[in-house]
């Protein structure tokens, strides 16, 4: 008899236990293919979806009613900064709330490879974050996140300026053939190790030094390995459809497919190239060749000071920068060109057409702080100086490039690049919280609000494009352009980057003058099959990991 009971409460035991670890049910489903979406639900099991149904039976240790929600892939950020915010805070807070479960970094500067002289530089030049280089190369600092604790998972490109500066330095000037060669070994490791192409940002010295033969050259080893070759243009404005030759010409030499980082015209005079521009990539594309970009949708950039004045000064790296800024001669050539409309470099201070429109939103040196926030025509007028030597005379203060905000394009353009179906999107911005060490600067809003801005403002508020077809462009193309694998979809056997938001109430709030707040809307977040926002809160949940390129030369 008691064995008889014990046999007939195991059955029951059995029958009670849950068969999934998370059922979403009755959501309306958009599995990021671009199409119609469906009521139903959506079972997880470990890390990866396992059925979508309508309905599912069984029942999940995890349930969530989505009665009125749309679920759809996880969204990838094509162009993260959160190198450094992730190691101070690894819960992506800024970036987790608005439904990013995947950080692409690797803008011209990858985290690795590193020498031990750009080791030493990167620790000196630290800013508010503080953190001890415990690695070398590229991959071995992205399973450092995943060791520390990370929510999101990250990918990254291998910097072409990176592999420069690893083997030239800061020189103006070709590399040797053995230097080269050098650099291509680098490309080559780090795309065998699971880096997801190559990234270039040519406007910065000394990236600005390349040519683009040299480009080719790297881009070619990228190729063999199906990476993505993206870039930060030459130009986005004065030789804006030059920058673009350019870039199509490293494709076609090479045999590597393109993407145009933060696709934009900089600059009033240059708003009407935008047409043509998309004339020649979509004729790129009917001749064959992969072509692509990504934007965010403000009409403000964010980047330094550096990208006010010209290379020749920058030469060298910082200090030499800093050092030829003292000289009284050389100081009213820089402001002289600052003032100047330039061909052969991209001169974003010129561009902006005021210093009224460059904000000052980065400093590391405390007693200059209080100017954060202010443009640098009102501490110029403080000062009692012209714009360009105030802009000098902080570089030479701060010693840094010092975080600025331009406001250089138009939001007519914004709309017409939202409704491009080949252009992705990016926040160019670290994942930052409105606490701590991050209210020591001030980001551009798009770190807390890209995203949201895009199924708020875009998508909800203005009808640009439709919902199904802005969450394929947020999962499932970035997804496919960067080769990766069971991510960017919710189908059975891919991995369970899940979100689940409210698409009459998402919204951002951040604004140029006061940033640091979370967008809204988001309900819950599931990064590999681990809930990290539940119910608008997060969990704490780090189960964020690495996601490596088609060029991977190790199982998993």
């Amino acid at each position: 008899m008691k064995s008889a009971l014990t046999f007939a409460l195991a059955l029951l035991a059995f029958a009670c236990t849950p068969e999934y670890d998370v059922v979403i049910r009755g959501g309306t489903i958009y599995d990021g293919s671009g199409g119609a979406p469906v009521v139903g639900d959506v079972a997880v099991k470990g890390d990866s979806i396992v059925s979508i149904g309508v309905p599912i039976e069984g029942s999940g240790r995890t349930e969530i009613d989505a009665t009125g929600l749309a679920v759809a892939p996880g969204f990838i950020n094509m162009l993260s900064w959160a190198t450094e915010s992730l190691i101070e805070d690894g819960r992506s807070q800024s970036d987790i709330r608005q439904g990013v479960t995947l950080e692409v970094m690797g803008e011209g500067w990858s985290m690795g490879p590193l020498n031990d002289a750009m080791k030493r530089e990167s620790v000196e030049q630290q800013g508010d974050i503080k953190y001890d280089i415990e690695w070398t190369t590229l991959d071995e600092y992205l399973e450092y996140l995943v060791a520390r604790g990370i929510s999101t998972n990250v990918a990254s490109f291998v910097g072409a300026t990176t592999v420069r500066i690893h083997e030239v330095g800061y020189a103006n000037r070709e590399p040797t053939p053995e230097e080269l060669d050098r650099m291509r070994d680098l490309v080559r490791q780090a795309m065998e190790d699971g880096a997801v192409g190559l990234g270039s940002s040519l406007i910065y010295a000394p990236a600005f030094y390349a040519s683009t033969e040299e480009l080719i050259e790297l881009a070619q080893v990228a190729a063999e390995y199906d990476g993505l070759y993206i870039s930060h243009m030459r130009s986005e404005g004065n030789r804006l459809l030059e920058a673009l030759d350019e870039l199509i010409t490293i494709g076609r030499e090479s045999g590597i497919r393109s993407e145009i980082y933060h696709l934009k015209a900089a600059g009033q005079s240059n708003w009407d190239k935008m047409a043509q521009l998309i004339d020649i990539v979509e004729q790129a594309q009917a001749d064959g060749l992969a072509v692509t970009a990504d934007m965010y949708t403000y009409t403000a950039g964010a980047t330094g000071l550096d990208a006010a004045m010209p290379p020749w000064v920058q030469e060298g790296g910082l200090e030499s920068w800093i050092e030829r800024l003292r000289d009284p001669e050389i100081r009213a050539r820089v402001a002289r060109e600052m003032a100047t409309s330039a061909n052969d470099w991209e001169n974003l201070y010129y561009a902006a057409g005021s210093a009224d429109n460059l904000v000052l939103v980065g400093f590391k040196n405390d007693s200059l702080k209080s100017l954060t926030g202010k443009t640098l025509a009102e501490v110029a007028a403080m000062r009692g100086k012209s714009p360009e030597e105030t802009a000098m005379d902080l570089v030479i203060e701060d010693n840094s490039r010092v975080g600025t905000v331009y406001f250089l394009m138009s939001e007519e353009n914004v709309r017409r690049q939202m409704a491009l179906p080949w252009v992705s999107f990016c926040s160019d911005a670290g994942s930052l919280a409105p606490a701590g060490v991050f209210l020591r600067s001030n980001p551009h809003p798009r770190a807390y609000g890209n995203f949201a801005r895009v199924l708020g403002k875009y998508v909800r508020d203005e009808g640009i494009i439709p919902l199904e077809e802005a969450i394929r462009r947020l999962s499932n193309l970035p997804a496919s352009n960067l080769r990766i694998k069971r991510r960017g979809s919710l189908h059975a056997g891919y991995h369970a980057d899940i979100v689940v938001f409210d698409p009459a109430t998402v919204q951002d709030y951040a604004e140029f003058d006061d940033p640091h707040h979370y967008s809204t809307g988001m309900i819950h977040v599931f990064v590999n099959g681990v809930q990290v926002l539940a119910d608008g809160e997060h969990t704490g949940a780090t189960p964020g990991r690495v996601v490596r390129g088609p060029g991977w030369k190790r199982d998993g």
